[in-house]
């Protein structure tokens, strides 16, 4: 109730602000008719379409769960090296945009890969509308560059795929019986000491129903993994039955819906020129680097502004 509290807050504020600046127009008309603060009344239009805009992205972030923090799971895809390399390089990005955005990120597992990357990778992002900014994101991205594994230098493509649930809070009930779970236990790799290398604390849960399977490796203690691992299966669960849910609806009021989940959704290219395409939205970004960097402003917001249910129809096969 609080973070809902404050979201509305914000709205207000910003709309209260905007209401103030139209009552200051009809001043500001009055100077540009005698000549005068022509600078000025282009600054003041300027933050007023700011703050419009704003305000425009905010009421677009009002699904159900759009306010709750964010599971994002990174996997590579077929490719060896140089798919766990770009996962790992996906990583990176969305812990860069997650601290200029000032989410708090919990990491939940990281499997680094034998040469170079990961294997895979889930965190937790928190704060205000965190899933609702992310959800976005969620899909195959492919990278086109030359190959840093390559000794012949060619030019490589590889792809690596995002997956984004809404973190569920504990009075959402989701049913979960123990003879539907799998639990396997196993030695945590990479970094950690020596508590968590020595001893089988990495917890791996299949839900034998769906096949869903997760994994937390990056806690000293068993019982703290599982606890984890039954957070994202549960979000993961809750998740699936949405997704069911907006399938049937979309079925009976006839419309075409294209969830299309593991489409390719953006393609980052470095070689033989540089630029972003999302391939749902039409956005291009000519500064990779900047992307690459956690620069994904520009993506999130044209997604927000065309709407979840046009996403699917323009996304590359």
């Amino acid at each position: 109730m609080l973070r809902k509290r404050r979201s509305v807050e914000r709205r207000l504020e910003t709309l209260n602000k905007i209401r103030r600046d139209a009552g200051d127009l009809e001043a500001w008309q009055e100077l540009v008719a005698e000549g005068e603060a022509d600078d000025e009344v282009t600054r003041f239009l300027e933050r007023v379409e700011s703050d419009l805009d704003k305000l425009e992205l905010s009421l677009k972030l009002a699904g159900p769960d759009d306010g709750r923090n964010a599971i994002v799971a990174i996997h590579p895809g077929a490719g060896g090296t140089e798919s766990q390399d770009w996962a790992d390089m996906l990583l990176r990005m969305y812990l860069r945009y997650c601290g200029e955005h000032g989410f708090e990120v919990e990491m939940l597992d990281h499997q680094p890969a034998d040469e170079a990357g990961i294997k895979s990778a889930t965190f937790i992002a928190r704060g205000d509308n965190a899933y609702g900014y992310l959800k976005s994101e969620a899909g195959v991205h492919r990278l086109v560059r030359i190959s840093p594994f390559d000794a012949a230098a060619r030019r490589h493509t590889s792809f690596a795929s995002v997956d984004v649930y809404p973190e569920i809070d504990d009075d959402v009930e989701i049913e979960i019986l123990d003879k539907d779970l799998r639990v396997d236990t196993y030695r945590s790799s990479g970094a950690g000491g020596q508590h968590v290398n020595r001893t089988d604390s990495a917890v791996r849960i299949t839900h034998l129903p769906t096949n869903i399977v997760v994994t937390c490796q990056n806690e000293r203690s068993q019982h703290k993994n599982r606890a984890t691992a039954m957070k994202v299966l549960r979000a993961r669960l809750y998740d699936r039955e949405m997704r069911k849910r907006e399938e049937e609806q979309a079925e009976r009021e006839g419309q075409k819906m294209d969830i299309a989940f593991g489409s390719q959704i953006r393609s980052y290219v470095l070689h033989p020129y540089r630029m972003v395409k999302d391939h749902r939205t039409g956005v291009e970004v000519g500064d990779a680097d900047r992307v690459l960097d956690g620069d994904i402003v520009p993506f999130i917001e044209a997604f927000l502004r065309e709407g979840m249910g046009k996403a699917g129809e323009s996304a590359a096969v």
